[in-house]
């Protein structure tokens, strides 16, 4: 299936009729939603997760899942990608090589994906947090490459500025200009296709970093840590186990990224 054809599945947004009300007026204007669908990630027949997310990048968003959630180590070892669509949602048909299939079955989770879910479908307190992976460590962006990336934030995010309602993910190089940038009403979902589009790409993430437009929980660390990406930079707050695992695996950890402001929680750079 073709970008073309994917976007033809369903939009990312429809166009509603709404009641606006102002300072004691209301008027009637047409306003943009954000979709959320259900997807299902598929492996060789098998399924795995069902998340919700918005109907878009899928072939990016499927590539990234896999390479973050540790289904697969690299692009190469996914061989075929196939969306089928339906009335309850959209199928990610995935054949990945019959190794990693074979590790995918002993180490098997359910996951049922709410948008902002994390630990859906962990079957036990030790499954529930992988190791986190060390990464190469990088020098650390100067606070003006900071800066100079989260200027570009909102005029990247197409999406948002239409409905309001999704996050945004972007791949910035070492002078803090955005390359790529992924949108997704979840924020673990556009990381995710972002990852999936440096990967079919062949970016090499060993020189710029990661803006997302969300907090930084411990799966966003996880995931950029996943891919060697060493730095990290989020618009709220990290968790105290974010941090944790930034220094665990010397990444950079960057939070509270606002226009004139920024905190280092991790400086672990070279």
């Amino acid at each position: 299936m073709t970008l073309e054809d994917e976007a033809k599945l369903q939009p990312s947004h429809l166009t509603l009729p709404v009641d606006y009300w102002q300072q004691g007026s209301e008027q009637r204007k047409l306003d943009c939603i954000a979709e959320e669908v259900p997807i299902a990630m598929v492996y060789n027949g098998i399924s795995h997760a069902v998340m919700m997310a918005s109907p878009a990048n899928l072939h990016e968003f499927s590539l990234g899942f896999s390479l973050s959630e540790g289904i697969i180590n690299h692009a190469a070892e996914m061989y075929d990608i196939d969306l089928v669509a339906s009335e309850k949602g959209i199928e990610v048909r995935l054949e990945i090589s019959s190794e990693r299939m074979m590790s995918l079955k002993s180490h098997r989770r359910n996951l049922t994906g709410r948008t902002g879910c994390g630990l859906c479908g962990s079957e036990s307190l030790e499954t529930a947090i992988r190791p986190i992976k060390s990464v190469t460590p990088q020098a650390l962006p100067s606070s003006p490459v900071i800066q100079h990336a989260l200027s570009q934030l909102s005029e990247h995010q197409k999406l948002q500025a239409l409905t309001g309602a999704v996050h945004g993910a972007a791949w910035c190089d070492d002078t803090g200009e955005i390359i790529l940038l992924c949108e997704d009403v979840g924020r673990h979902n556009a990381l995710d296709k972002l990852i999936g589009s440096l990967a079919l790409r062949k970016i090499n993430t060993q020189s710029g970093f990661v803006v997302i437009s969300s907090r930084a929980s411990y799966e966003m660390v996880q995931k950029v840590t996943s891919v060697n990406i060493a730095t990290l930079v989020a618009v709220s707050a990290p968790t105290g186990l974010a941090i944790s695992l930034a220094n665990q695996a010397k990444l950079n950890l960057i939070g509270f990224a606002r226009p004139g402001r920024h905190t280092f929680y991790t400086k672990l750079d070279k």
